[in-house]
């Protein structure tokens, strides 16, 4: 099927089989090997991107229920200014972060989170439920959800001075 996903603001024009998954077709055709496929059955979340601003999970969802929806992986994180996103510079500052596998689908699902909550840093509560919601094997969760909280943070202050 000729589809036209919009994956960070860029068009990709592409021929695909039906039943690909969205993860393999950013990977493979758009090149953008940020998206990780990890237990590939939607448990990890390592494979988490935003499609209009929802945290999916790219292992479940077929390239062609993409069509002509905009797309967001870790690559689009970046600033305009082409600097990190606040939630990367939070998880460098709180370490949350150690084999990095897991650590896309992660900011992906907090940059939606982020997104959609402005009140995230006030309801700790809802980052617990955020961060148990993905699998990390290497840091464990407490370094995730303090970046989580210190981005919010940061963002509520952002927010203020605009």
């Amino acid at each position: 099927m000729k589809i036209t996903l919009t994956v960070n603001a860029t068009d990709y024009p592409l021929d695909v089989e039906p039943r690909r998954i969205l993860a393999d077709v950013l990977r493979e055709d758009c090149r953008l090997t940020g998206t990780h496929l990890g237990c590939e059955h939607g448990v990890c979340g390592a494979c988490t991107v935003l499609v209009d601003g929802e945290a999916v999970r790219s292992c479940l969802m077929l390239a062609v229920q993409c069509d002509g929806r905009s797309v967001r992986t870790v690559e689009g994180l970046a600033g305009a200014d082409g600097g990190p996103h606040p939630l990367q510079r939070a998880f460098s500052a709180e370490h949350a972060l150690q084999c990095g596998f897991c650590t896309p689908g992660f900011l992906m699902l907090a940059a939606g989170a982020l997104d959609a909550d402005p009140d995230l840093a006030e309801h700790p509560e809802r980052v617990d439920s955020l961060v148990g919601s993905n699998l990390c094997r290497c840091t464990g969760y407490a370094p995730i959800r303090r970046a989580i909280l210190r981005a919010a943070e940061e963002q509520q202050r952002l927010d203020l001075q605009a």
